[in-house]
C-alpha cells in the first residue's frame, strides 16, 4: 500500500479508518482461527463417522498449517500485482469455497481437501492483516495495535471449542464448516469499500516459482516423512528416498534464495541477532501453541471420554484470558523489555505442559481447565512481545518481509509439531494395543514434548529486543 493511497484513504474516512482497516483485516482472520479451533473439537466424530485413525485424521489441522505456511509466502506478490482489495477479496472467496466443500464433503479425502483449500486462503489472509496493521499504525503504537487487533483474533477461538462442541453434540459435525461464513462473507463486503486498489504506476516484481516449488516439496516430503514414522521403518527405501528430497530441495531452495531478486524469505534477515532470535522462538511457539490446540481436545474426548461440548467448554475460559490479556501485553511490549514477556510466557506454557504428567486417570474438570489457562495466559505474553521485539533492528523497508517471515516460522512449527504428535500418539496406541493405560501414557509424553519445547525456546528468547550497536538492521540483500 503506497503512501499515496493510504492518504486518500485517511482522506476520506478521517482518523477512524485505521479501526476501519482493522477490522475489515480481522473478519479473514476470525474466520480462518475460528475453523482452526472448531475443527480439533470434531475430530473424534469426523474419524468416526469415516472410520479412518488418528493417523489419517490429523491431516485435517496438518493440511490446513502446511498450506498456510507455504501460501503465505505468496501474499506480497498478489497484494503487489492485484491489490490489497482483490487479494483479500480473493483469499475470503476462497476460504467461503473451501468452507462450503467440506461441509458437503462425501468421504475423508474431499474433507481433507477443503481443509487444505482454507488454510491455504487462511495463509493470504493472515499477512495481509500483519501488513496493514503496520501500515496504518505508527511504529510506537504497533504493540497496542496487535495486542487489540489480537484480542478480537483470540477471542473467536475461545468461543469456537464452545460453539463447536455445542455444533457437534446437537446438529452434526458438518455445520463446523459452515459456522465462519458469514464472518468471512462480511468482511469481504469491508474488503470491497476499505482497501485500495492496485495503483497502475507501481513497478511489478516477478514471482519465484522454483523456489515456490522448492518449498512445496521440502515441506510435503518432510510431513509425508513424518506420517510414514507412524508405522515404523516398513518401506526403509522409500524413507530414505522422501527424506533425502527433503533435504535437497531445502538446500536448493536456500541457494536460490541467495541470488533471487524477488525471494520468498529474506534469509539475510536471519543475521540480526533479535531478529533471528524471534524466527527461533517462532518455531518452537509454533510447535507448542498449535500442538497443544490440536492435542487438547483429542485428549479429553479418547481418552477422558468427555463430550464434545465438554471439551469446548474446558478451553473457553483459557481462551476468553488469553484474548482480555492481549491488549494489555501488547502494550507492555511498547515500553520494552521484550524479551521479558516472552521468557515469562515460555515458563508458564512449559510448567502448564508438564503439569499434565501428574494429572492421574481421574483428574477433575476444574483442573484440567486451570492448566489450559495458565498455559495460554504464558501465549498471552509472548506473543504481541515476539512481533515487537523481533522487529526491533528491522528497517521499515523490510517489516512486510520480516513479519511474513515470522509468520511462516509459527506456521511451519505448528505443522511439524502436529506432525510430530500425531506419530507419538499411533506408536502408543500400536504398542498398547488400544489399553487405555497405554492411551494415557502416550498423551503425557506429548505434553512433555510440548513442555520440553517451551524450555528450549527460552535460550533465543533471552536475545530478543535487544538492539546491537553494530547491528541496526538487516543487509538489502544477500
Amino acid at each position: 500500500m503506497s503512501d499515496t493511497l493510504l492518504q486518500a484513504l485517511f482522506d476520506r474516512h478521517g482518523p477512524a479508518y485505521r479501526w476501519l482497516a482493522m477490522l475489515t483485516v480481522m473478519m479473514g482472520t476470525v474466520s480462518a482461527v475460528l475453523t482452526s479451533t472448531i475443527v480439533n473439537v470434531a475430530l473424534p466424530d469426523i474419524m468416526n463417522h469415516f472410520s479412518i485413525g488418528q493417523g489419517v485424521a490429523h491431516w485435517l489441522s496438518t493440511g490446513f498449517l502446511a498450506a498456510m505456511t507455504t501460501t503465505m509466502l505468496t501474499t506480497a506478490w498478489l497484494t503487489q500485482r492485484f491489490g490489497l482489495r482483490h487479494a483479500l477479496g480473493f483469499a475470503m472467496l476462497l476460504f467461503a469455497g473451501a468452507s462450503i466443500l467440506g461441509g458437503l464433503g462425501l468421504n475423508a479425502e474431499s474433507v481433507i481437501l477443503a481443509r487444505v483449500l482454507q488454510g491455504a486462503a487462511a495463509g493470504m489472509l493472515q499477512p495481509i492483516a500483519m501488513h496493514v496493521l503496520f501500515r496504518v499504525f505508527p511504529r510506537n503504537e504497533r504493540g497496542r495495535a496487535i495486542g487489540i487487533y489480537g484480542m478480537g483474533v483470540i477471542l473467536a477461538p475461545a468461543l469456537g471449542p464452545v460453539l463447536g462442541g455445542v455444533i457437534v453434540d446437537q446438529l452434526d459435525w458438518r455445520y463446523i464448516f459452515f459456522a465462519p461464513l458469514p464472518i468471512t462473507m462480511a468482511g469481504f463486503l469491508m474488503a470491497l469499500r476499505y482497501m485500495p486498489h492496485r495503483e497502475p504506476e507501481v513497478e511489478q516484481h516477478g514471482f519465484d516459482w522454483t523456489s515456490f516449488f522448492y518449498l512445496c516439496l521440502f515441506i510435503g516430503c518432510a510431513l509425508d516423512g513424518l506420517t510414514r514414522l507412524q508405522h515404523g521403518v516398513v518401506q526403509p527405501l522409500w524413507q530414505a528416498m522422501g527424506a533425502l528430497l527433503a533435504v535437497s530441495s531445502l538446500i536448493l531452495f536456500v541457494r536460490r534464495q541467495r541470488h533471487s531478486r524477488s525471494p520468498l524469505l529474506e534469509l539475510a534477515l536471519l543475521r540480526v541477532p533479535s531478529f533471528r532470535s524471534a524466527f527461533l522462538v517462532a518455531l518452537g511457539l509454533g510447535m507448542a501453541l498449535f500442538g497443544s490446540t490440536y492435542i487438547i481436545p483429542l485428549f479429553v474426548q479418547t481418552a477422558m471420554n468427555y463430550s464434545a461440548t465438554e471439551a469446548g467448554m474446558m478451553m473457553a475460559p483459557a481462551g476468553i484470558a488469553l484474548g482480555i490479556l492481549f491488549p494489555f501485553s501488547g502494550r507492555a511490549a511498547d515500553k520494552g523489555a521484550p524479551h521479558r514477556l516472552v521468557i515469562a510466557g515460555l515458563v508458564l506454557f512449559a510448567g502448564a505442559s508438564l503439569l499434565w504428567v501428574f494429572i492421574g486417570l481421574a483428574p477433575s474438570f476444574f483442573y484440567l481447565a486451570s492448566l489450559v489457562l495458565v498455559g495460554r495466559v504464558g501465549l498471552a505474553l509472548m506473543m504481541p512481545a515476539l512481533s515487537t521485539g523481533g522487529l526491533v533492528e528491522v528497517s521499515d523497508a523490510q517489516l512486510g518481509q520480516a513479519s511474513g517471515m515470522i509468520n511462516f516460522a509459527r506456521q511451519f512449527g505448528g505443522a511439524m509439531g502436529i506432525n510430530i504428535l500425531a506419530v507419538m500418539l499411533e506408536w502408543g496406541s500400536e504398542a498398547g494395543d488400544g489399553r487405555h493405560v497405554a492411551s494415557m501414557l502416550s498423551y503425557t509424553e506429548a505434553f512433555v514434548l510440548l513442555g520440553v519445547i517451551a524450555i528450549a525456546a527460552l535460550w533465543p528468547a533471552a536475545r530478543i529486543g535487544k538492539t546491537d550497536a553494530s547491528v541496526q538492521a538487516a543487509p538489502e540483500s544477500a
